[in-house]
């Protein structure tokens, strides 16, 4: 039983960073892997392009929103794939005919490629910009850091507040990401960071540094 019961370790230093909205754009990418794979050892095949298409419309529709109402966007979202099914699986031959105009999208394996390699670089320089911009925490003190040459801003971690706030649902089940507030304290400027990925853990080891910070004082005495 006390081998079972581990303590957490809150680590000194708490590196909080701030991603862009493109970073949920990772279904797609690997949506678009794994087709890439497939395709490669078959004809083009209409199904596996209406697939991802509707992988690509329900990523850019959860994205471009954000939803506070957990029902109201699976109604909505369960209701919008739905027909995008009807539409593009049940049909007769995977085709949509409109006239004379006739939708096939059998694409080949350099499409899909193409869109992982695409992907893939957006999202590697967004992870990569995000090393040269963040803010660290410590015991004593908040650094902001922008960029690879600009200096550092520092501000007192005393009296330093922070809020958690989950505005949209999904977001926060695809990375865990939610939008923190730090007020740090005397200084005027409020940091928002909308996109905070595994926030949770974020705002479990700010509480343990603050409520240290809180205690320190007292334990120099000792």
């Amino acid at each position: 039983m006390s081998e079972q019961k581990k303590t957490v370790k809150h680590p000194t230093e708490i590196y909080i960073r701030s991603y862009p909205k493109v970073i949920f754009f990772y279904p797609l990418l690997i949506t678009s892997l794994i087709l890439f794979l497939i395709q490669s050892f078959m004809a083009p095949e209409p199904v596996l392009g209406y697939i991802w298409f509707i992988v690509f419309f329900v990523n850019l529709f959860v994205t471009a929103f954000d939803f506070s109402s957990t029902k109201f966007f699976v109604l909505i979202l369960a209701i919008v794939i739905v027909i995008l099914i009807v539409i593009f699986l049940v049909l007769p031959n995977f085709s949509v005919d409109f006239g004379n105009f006739t939708l096939q999208l059998g694409l080949p394996p350099q499409f899909y490629m193409l869109m992982t390699i695409i992907l893939a670089f957006i999202l590697g320089i967004v992870v990569i910009s995000t090393r040269f911009e963040y803010y660290k925490i410590e015991r004593n003190e908040i650094i902001h850091k922008a960029g690879i040459f600009s200096s550092a801003e520092r501000f007192p971690a005393k009296s330093l507040r922070f809020k958690k706030e989950i505005p949209d649902v999904f977001e926060f089940f695809m990375l865990r990401a939610g939008k923190m507030v730090i007020m740090p304290g005397k200084a005027d400027e409020v940091m928002i960071l909308p996109t905070v990925l595994n926030i949770n853990k974020k705002e479990e080891h700010l509480d343990w540094l603050l409520s240290h910070v809180s205690v320190e004082p007292d334990e120099v005495d000792s």
